[in-house]
């Protein structure tokens, strides 16, 4: 949804001007989707919350009896999300791992590493030599699998079925599968494949992903005559910020799965979703600083930016937003005030790419009032340029209908940045 909850639309509204920009996340919201997700899935499928989409240690909590674990991507992350949730299973991935990182993985005890290349699993398998040589190291092998019948073709971002930094070449595999049937790394558990390959895709499109993925695994475990028990076919559902109140089909997903599940009984299939569990349950809320009239168009300049929520400019897209009129106004001049039903809100940064949504329907838009833009909750404060013309941070909200809120204001959530 990206019409504000009841209970973001109160708190957006009751917050003091100095108290915006922030983000306000809806936990219940978050835990109710997360159910319904789970709920549309097989048994026979784990579920793992890739935490690169939105690392909030109160995300990460609230997720936490909903998923089988969590997926890493940095030394970092791993030591974050170990230590938010901890004693939870956790997958480290990502290409470019650091000897550093994966001893430090080793030592957190990470149920598998994702392995992406022929040097990678020469370090992990020396690694795990010296520090625990009788031990064995589960591991799924990520391959840049290829894709046919034009699946990529819908997708928003792809890793993989196209040259790419992500994964082993397919051409690798029977080398290095050979290698490991023969006991070359014997401190290294050959669980089965990974293959992460597109973002931004349909339900029916991710479940022939899916189903390309596991047939080139079983065809490999076969030519080698070796059980592959897992495989992860990693996220990629799409999150329509032109459509907004359309969702991914879980449904059709589920079912997909379901079919593909029951093909392979002796197979464990995991997913690893990001955007698509937590994008729904958080709003960048600000304030319309000014409304300007510039060649013909209009403007609301809000506080905040792109700084705070990068995700419409990365994408290319208009974030998705709802004005919550203002009625007061506390100078004696008259008040700005939107001439024209169509208006643009930019963000207060000195350059013109500093663009939140464009052509906005919102006849009257006045300075004060209050604007809350949807599908906050992924890939936004994370991946933003925080710094750049060194405005003040946002405050952090959570919100939950069964607990006391949680509130962090005007401080970095991450904790581990060294910001206050």
């Amino acid at each position: 949804m990206t019409v504000p909850t009841d209970a973001v639309r109160a708190r957006a509204l009751a917050l003091s001007s100095a108290e915006l920009p922030a983000y306000v996340y809806d936990l219940a919201a978050l835990r109710d989707h997360a159910d319904f997700v789970r709920a549309a899935l097989p048994e026979r499928v784990e579920l793992y919350y890739a935490a690169k989409a939105n690392p909030e240690p109160k995300i990460l909590a609230a997720l936490s009896p909903y998923v089988h674990g969590y997926e890493v991507s940095s030394g970092g992350e791993l030591a974050h999300v170990g230590n938010a949730v901890r004693g939870r299973p956790l997958a480290f991935g990502g290409p470019g791992k650091t000897p550093a990182e994966i001893q430090a993985a080793l030592e957190l005890g990470v149920a598998r590493f994702h392995v992406e290349s022929a040097h990678e699993l020469r370090v992990l398998a020396e690694l795990c030599a010296r520090r625990a040589p009788d031990a064995r190291v589960a591991i799924l092998l990520r391959f840049n699998l290829p894709l046919h019948g034009g699946l990529l073709a819908g997708s928003s971002l792809a890793m993989g079925g196209r040259p790419t930094p992500f994964g082993l070449d397919p051409s690798e595999a029977d080398e290095i599968v050979a290698l490991m049937n023969g006991g070359a790394y014997p401190q290294l558990q050959l669980r089965g494949v990974h293959a992460h390959l597109a973002s931004g895709l349909e339900a029916a499109e991710l479940v022939a992903v899916a189903e390309s993925v596991v047939s080139w695994t079983v065809a490999l475990a076969e030519r080698h005559r070796i059980p592959l028990g897992e495989v992860n076919v990693g996220g990629g559902m799409n999150v329509d910020y032109a459509a907004a109140e359309r969702r991914f089909d879980w449904a059709a997903y589920g079912s997909g799965l379901t079919r593909l599940a029951a093909a392979h009984p002796d197979l464990t299939l995991r997913i690893e979703p990001g955007r698509a569990l937590t994008a729904y349950c958080g709003w960048y809320v600000t304030e319309v600083l000014d409304v300007k009239y510039s060649h013909g168009q209009e403007f609301a300049v809000v506080r905040g930016g792109t700084h705070h929520l990068r995700t419409p400019a990365t994408k290319g897209h208009d974030q998705p937003c709802t004005v919550m009129p203002v009625a007061t106004w506390a100078h004696p001049w008259p008040r700005p005030t939107a001439r024209q039903n169509e208006i643009t809100l930019t963000g207060q940064l000195c350059t013109p790419k500093d663009l939140l949504a464009r052509n906005v329907l919102a006849p009257g838009l006045r300075a004060g009032d209050r604007v809350a833009f949807g599908l906050a909750g992924a890939y936004a404060w994370n991946i933003s340029h925080h710094d750049f013309l060194m405005h003040p941070r946002p405050g952090f909200h959570f919100l939950d209908r069964s607990r006391a809120p949680a509130r962090i204001s005007g401080a970095c959530p991450c904790r581990s940045c060294g910001s206050p």
